[in-house]
């Protein structure tokens, strides 16, 4: 399934609980430099396009596309593999949480390398295991994440593809915009079926494992166990759970 059949599935609630994280926001913004027109690449609903400057919007989605803020920035319908603007069309070009749902990420890439003098993008590394291991969810209640992230490019090469430096960024406690790591410190979001329908993770390990990792979260934190586990986490304002700016 392409990301935009999967969100043409699953997009409908996508609003609820993705919204702008203005310290990550932040984050990307500044990477953006001088650029005064910028592409948003993967666009979704816009949440993180920066209100100061001329933005172009590319989202395949239909339904996606359908839930942009009326004064939304024009968003046209193609894909990152196949970007409709001539070559250095814009002065950057930004990606935000979705080079992981790109049919060929290298290529995407690439096209935004071509059209666009400075690439900024906000991903994560599933090449490093670690953050895996370190993320609760996945080592205790959905090891099948490990299972979506085979065949992907590591971090290394979507880097090495635009000539880009990683940056790690870390994930508040707090954190507004409700992708899949955002909870880390409040597990109880997870049983929020609200939570679970804006991230695609869900969807592609299936209802069985999902109905499985609640229902031994659950129980988990009715009988305290979680909290055992996981005492090291209550005291941190953030954690490093894999987060990478890409800057070309």
């Amino acid at each position: 399934m392409s990301g935009a059949q999967l969100y043409d599935t699953i997009g409908a609630t996508y609003t609820v609980t993705r919204r702008t994280e203005p310290r990550i926001a932040a984050r990307i913004w500044a990477a953006l430099g001088d650029a005064r027109t910028v592409l948003n690449v993967g666009a979704g609903t816009g949440s993180y396009e920066p209100p100061d400057r001329d933005v172009t919007a590319v989202e395949p989605s239909a339904l996606m596309r359908a839930q942009r803020p009326a004064d939304a920035a024009p968003c046209v319908a193609a894909t990152a593999e196949s970007l409709p603007f001539e070559d250095r069309s814009f002065d950057a070009a930004m990606a935000v949480s979705t080079v992981h749902h790109w049919q060929d990420p290298i290529a995407g890439l690439r096209e935004m390398r071509r059209v666009a003098r400075r690439v900024v993008v906000f991903t994560f590394d599933g090449s490093d295991t670690g953050w895996r291991h370190r993320f609760w969810l996945t080592r205790d209640y959905l090891p099948e994440v490990a299972g979506l992230l085979v065949g992907r490019p590591s971090l290394g090469e979507l880097a090495g593809a635009i000539g880009a430096r990683a940056e790690p960024v870390l994930i508040p406690w707090d954190c507004a915009d409700g992708f899949f790591e955002a909870y880390w410190r409040r597990p109880e979001a997870y049983l929020d079926d609200r939570v679970r329908r804006g991230l695609s993770v869900w969807a592609r390990v299936g209802p069985q494992a999902e109905q499985r990792a609640v229902r031994s979260l659950r129980d988990d934190l009715e009988s305290g166990r979680w909290t055992e586990r996981n005492r090291d986490l209550i005291a941190l304002e953030a954690a490093e759970l894999g987060l990478r700016l890409l800057i070309a």
